[in-house]
């Protein structure tokens, strides 16, 4: 018996990817009834300000959903501690319970070459639920 997908987890960097990945997580959203949680870790970042990071956390998730068609009352997000792996996988759980976990190929950090980046790469190792890294809208 398949568990019905009610929760998707996007982990969201704003970065061209992240957005990739986002989008594609509302598109699903829409098509199954199911809510958005884009998921942000502050890890090294820690230093920025909480209210900057929620404004934007907070405009992207009104874009989003506006782009997607997504009643925005489906779009919700969640600012985490620590680094991007441990802050999605975090996210099965409580408060979010996420059934699925969605991130981009690749987030903010270098290596260009990459067709992975060290997120994606380690939440495809490491998680016990469904997986769907969203390839880069970048072309080379």
């Amino acid at each position: 018996m398949t568990t019905p997908i009610r929760t998707i987890a996007v982990g969201f960097d704003d970065s061209p990817d992240a957005n990739a990945a986002a989008k594609w997580a509302v598109r699903l959203a829409r098509q199954i009834d199911a809510d958005v949680v884009l998921v942000h870790a502050i890890g090294l970042r820690a230093h920025l300000s909480e209210t900057t990071i929620d404004q934007e956390l907070e405009e992207s998730s009104r874009r989003l959903a506006a782009e997607g068609q997504l009643d925005v009352a489906h779009v919700s997000w969640h600012v985490g501690d620590g680094d991007a792996c441990s802050v999605m996988l975090r996210a099965i759980g409580p408060p979010i319970s996420a059934d699925l976990l969605v991130v981009g190929s690749r987030g903010q950090g270098g290596h260009a070459g990459l067709l992975l980046g060290s997120t994606s790469l380690e939440l495809a190792e490491h998680a016990n639920l469904p997986l769907v890294i969203v390839p880069s809208e970048r072309r080379p």
